[in-house]
């Protein structure tokens, strides 16, 4: 075989049409499909551009090169030669591209054969998302993966440009930094050199992104790889990428026009969707209020109605005890849920309780009469009232639980997405983007009976609520106790939310250092250690840190709910698994004994046996 210089490809499989009639090419790629008519020999050769087909006819061609092509299989990687001819009459493909012309071989060589694929590489695969991920390479092969890594390279790009265009920078920061912990548990990289002490891999730019608005950087961005040691699920990975923007000398409403700009911007381009802005705003209060769940979707209704008030005196016990104990009662309603079956209360009860119900109140209004276990207790005419409040009517079901207000509306919020899931309810070809503002500064730990911050320890308290921090180191009042002045405390904190997905967080953040540290305070950080592990940043603080404002917005969760696909790991080259696995190269992996010496370090026994 000559050397590969003399076999490079001319063309791509996805670039051939009728102009090139009459053109000797040379295609390199995967086969795709062979088969035999007529005495014709066909292969459909296969790149990320697309697919072309080549045909050898036996009589006009060299008996050598035809042998070799009858040894092409699935996935083999060859070389083929010939003249672009058009298709004969009635085999024009008009579901490809290059689907009126086809290449009359008159060379083909072997570039690399291929073990037969433990799947098959077509649009849509039955194998096991398992199976896939431990042969990613064959995964990312298929048409539906190379689309949607393709839609990110322009959406990445798109994003570049449009904040290139806003005057911002793009500047990398350190991946190898020290830990300050954000929420999330640290990866650690111990020092070679430094024997005892670690790097941490970054869980955001935050910390850098401020130092470079005190450096008078004023608009930053960059495409960040961010790392986070936590529990996984369909949108989140143990190492993600974030769009993540600085500006200096900025309020939250210069922050909301740009991230509106940009997704303005990117779903135009993307998609030639309109998103109108300005996006609404909504408090955390609001949402949870109505719709239960800090990123609502909002392609549908079913809002949460709240009848504490109904039920504070009735003679339903566990309604009546709840509300006296500061507890509150709010229902939904599932139009056309009046003929649900015992079954499909039960299954919903039980979906309930996985989210931290005690159990599920209902009303069914079913057209014989309503049906209820606690009818007895509430009597016809509160139930009545309750279903008129709720907006029940005959043929509805109301829904209902009983607990602490977080806990309450929680529960709601989930079953709502459930049964807008459930029932075809959410309108799918919707954009509802919205901002979610005026979060909790802090919120109550009840494992450490401690006050954790809600979103992050930079977060500027709401100016309206200075007061508070400085109130709450005089209050009688225990910290689990919801009045406590710091659990009134808003941040100037706002999430970006579209179809119930947080896309982006950001907030206003403290650039004074003696605030930075009273909030370090209140979260147990005394002065001591915040100086160990936040000392940089307090040190910069006091050297002219102007007032600044960010916000960063996943990629992953963008592009992949941009693409209709339902997990990030169909947006990720080489994702993990919901075990912070990488199954195709076995990661993570115990580490060779001459490693752990050259770092100074040593496993505990317990951990050597898990290893064997």
């Amino acid at each position: 075989m000559p050397p590969y210089s003399q076999l490079k490809r001319t063309h791509d499989c996805g670039e051939l049409r009728s102009d090139h009639v009459g053109q000797t090419v040379r295609l390199n790629g995967w086969v795709n499909s062979y088969r035999n008519l007529g005495g014709l020999f066909f292969i459909d050769l296969r790149d990320r551009y697309g697919l072309t087909q080549v045909v050898l006819n036996p009589e006009e061609i060299d008996p050598d090169v035809l042998a070799e092509a009858n040894r092409a299989r699935h996935e083999w990687v060859v070389a083929a030669e010939g003249v672009v001819q058009p298709r004969p009459e009635g085999t024009v493909n008009r579901n490809l591209p290059t689907g009126e012309v086809e290449v009359v071989v008159s060379k083909f060589w072997t570039l690399n054969p291929s073990k037969t694929p433990p799947f098959e590489i077509t649009e849509e695969s039955n194998a096991s998302e398992t199976l896939r991920l431990e042969y990613r390479y064959l995964d990312l092969r298929r048409g539906p993966l190379q689309r949607r890594l393709r839609f990110r390279h322009e959406a990445t790009l798109a994003v570049r440009k449009f904040l290139s265009s806003e005057d911002f920078y793009e500047i990398e920061t350190p991946l190898l930094i020290r830990s300050t912990p954000e929420g999330a548990r640290d990866y650690v990289v111990p020092s070679r050199v430094w024997h005892g002490q670690c790097y941490a891999l970054p869980q955001s730019p935050q910390l850098f992104k401020q130092i470079l608005m005190v450096s008078g950087y004023d608009k930053y961005f960059q495409i960040a790889r961010c790392l986070r040691d936590e529990d996984l699920r369909r949108d989140r990975q143990p190492e993600h990428t974030q769009i993540d923007l600085e500006m200096s000398f900025a309020t939250p409403d210069d922050v909301y026009s740009v991230a509106e700009r940009l997704m303005a911007d990117l779903f135009k381009k993307m998609l030639n969707v309109e998103l109108e802005a300005p996006f609404p705003r909504y408090t955390y209060a609001e949402v949870m209020n109505r719709w239960g769940i800090d990123k609502p979707d909002l392609r549908f209704g079913m809002e949460l109605v709240d009848l504490t008030s109904e039920v504070a005196d009735c003679g339903f016990k566990v309604f009546a005890e709840n509300v006296a104990g500061g507890g509150v009662v709010k229902g939904i309603t599932l139009k056309g849920g009046g003929s649900y079956s015992r079954k499909q209360v039960d299954a919903l009860t039980e979906l309930a309780k996985k989210h931290g119900a005690g159990g599920l109140a209902y009303i069914l209004r079913a057209e014989g009469g309503d049906k209820s276990p606690i009818m007895k207790f509430l009597g016809e005419d509160l139930a009545a009232n309750l279903c008129q409040k709720a907006g029940a009517e005959r043929g509805d079901a109301l829904f209902i639980i009983s607990d602490k207000p977080i806990k309450t509306e929680s529960v709601l919020g989930h079953l709502r997405l459930h049964l807008g899931r459930e029932h075809d309810l959410i309108a799918l070809k919707q954009w509802r983007p919205l901002w979610v503002e005026d979060f909790p500064l802090f919120e109550y730990d009840e494992d450490s009976e401690q006050l954790i911050a809600m979103h992050n320890i930079v977060s500027h308290p709401n100016e309206e609520d200075l007061s508070l921090i400085d109130e709450g180191f005089k209050a009688d009042v225990p910290l689990g106790d919801p009045e406590h002045p710091w659990r009134r405390a808003r941040a100037v904190q706002y999430d970006l939310v579209l179809n119930g997905w947080e896309l982006a967080s950001g907030g206003q953040r403290i650039n004074r250092r003696e605030l930075q540290e009273t909030i370090l305070q209140i979260i147990g950080i005394d002065k001591d250690r915040a100086e160990r592990m936040f000392g940089f940043l307090l040190r910069a603080l006091e050297y002219g840190a102007p007032p600044h404002a960010g916000i960063a917005a996943g990629l992953d969760r963008i592009v992949t709910i941009m693409t209709g696909t339902e997990s990030i790991r169909d947006v990720i080259a080489f994702p993990k698994t919901t075990a912070a696995q990488s199954l195709m190269d076995g990661s993570p992996s115990p580490i060779d004994p001459g490693q752990l010496d050259e770092l100074g370090l040593c496993l505990k026994e317990e951990n050597k046996k898990q290893d064997r």
